[in-house]
């Protein structure tokens, strides 16, 4: 197993670190860490990934793992991109994928995420685990904290649903709810962090999570002969899918895997919780507090998104734009997702197609593009 050495530099200003620890914000302004490598894999790798295990963790050498490590893992990622041509005839599109992360262990793209951030946690000595979540980043860090053994502590907002909490504590996790939305959870996730010497690892206030979530952009340009899309539909809560596949685009872009331009990225968000569509729309470079906050979609009830900033400058780079979507709309959507392509698809998944049917009448996707919707969760989590 070959990795390279990385460090971290902050999203926002010149600051940068070691990466040893447990590394959480910027202390010089707050913003993210990003996590960067000394150099990335030689394009003759690629002839070495037929032979890798099927997990995320196949791209080792391009993810925080060091040499002798074994992660800690569940089987996360190699979900399927899933050709749907009754949407692309629809639509008029050359070629149009769902990428399913519902098949992730815990039924989401969180596993991602939370298998790199549990890793390097647990490898700098972490005790404990708390975070706030919206639903699916609960259940996934319950589950690989229980993997490490390291006790975890949840805060949710208590109109979460049923099955979430009930997965939460079938992982052995304690559990706290609260009310208010996730930024509340946050808090006294924060709160409870410092008074127990636990280790938050909500969202972007730890550096690897992005990590997890990019392995989906290397999925793709490799499901892709190493090639990238025409665009990117992407359901966007707290944004660290969007972050991280932006980042790894450029990357292989970089190390000379792809010379594909970057494909264009769309940011969707319910019209009950749309911070980085309104920034977008107003030309801001930050996002500002969405209030009173409502959406079925609970992976997109993130009223303050703390890489608010990064999201809108992944779209503004790649040329794409935000979109947001009715309830309604993505709810029914994600009925014809079901029912046309047998996908269990979750209102973060339906919302995808609900904006795909925007962004082409709007003139933004075109006819002949190869476009890849996200579904980010399983259906059945919401029953």
């Amino acid at each position: 197993m070959t990795s390279f050495h990385w460090s971290l530099e902050c999203s926002e200003c010149p600051a940068t670190a070691d990466a040893a620890g447990l590394p959480t914000v910027c202390p010089d302004c707050g913003a993210p860490w990003l996590v960067r490598y000394e150099r990335y894999p030689d394009p003759s790798a690629k002839q070495s990934y037929g032979g890798r295990q099927w997990s995320m963790w196949r791209y080792h050498d391009w993810m925080p793992l060091a040499d002798g490590e074994s992660p800690v893992s569940l089987g996360e990622g190699a979900t399927p991109m899933i050709s749907v041509p009754e949407f692309a005839g629809a639509y008029g599109l050359d070629t149009l994928w769902i990428k399913d992360e519902a098949l992730n262990a815990t039924g989401s793209f969180k596993a991602r995420g939370m298998s790199a951030a549990v890793t390097r946690a647990a490898a700098a000595g972490a005790k404990a685990f708390s975070t706030p979540t919206a639903g699916n980043a609960g259940v996934a860090l319950s589950a690989y904290g229980g993997r490490a053994g390291i006790s975890v502590r949840v805060f949710a907002p208590r109109w979460t649903p049923k099955t979430i909490l009930t997965q939460i504590e079938t992982f052995g996790a304690d559990l706290e709810l609260i009310d208010g939305h996730i930024g509340d959870c946050g808090k006294v996730a924060r709160a409870y962090a410092a008074e127990r010497e636990a280790f938050d690892v909500s969202t972007l206030r730890e550096p690897y999570r992005i990590e997890g979530k990019k392995t989906m952009g290397l999925e793709v340009a490799e499901a892709m002969g190493w090639h990238f899309p025409d665009a990117l539909i992407y359901p966007t809560g707290g944004g660290t899918g969007l972050i991280g596949m932006w980042k790894v685009f450029k990357e292989l872009r970089e190390a000379g895997w792809v010379s594909d331009d970057l494909p264009r990225l769309y940011s969707v968000q319910s019209e009950g919780c749309a911070p980085v569509v309104k920034a977008f729309n107003e030309g801001a470079t930050k996002t500002e507090p969405w209030e009173n906050a409502d959406t079925v979609a609970w992976g997109l009830r993130v009223p303050a998104p703390l890489g608010g900033s990064l999201c809108l400058r992944a779209l503004a780079e790649t040329q794409g734009t935000a979109v947001a979507v009715s309830d309604e709309a993505a709810t029914t959507c994600a009925e014809r997702i079901a029912q046309t392509a047998s996908i269990d698809a979750s209102p973060e998944g339906g919302a995808t197609l609900t904006a795909l049917e925007k962004l082409v009448d709007d003139g933004q996707i075109m006819k002949g593009d190869r476009v890849v919707l996200f579904n980010t969760g399983a259906g059945w989590l919401y029953r």
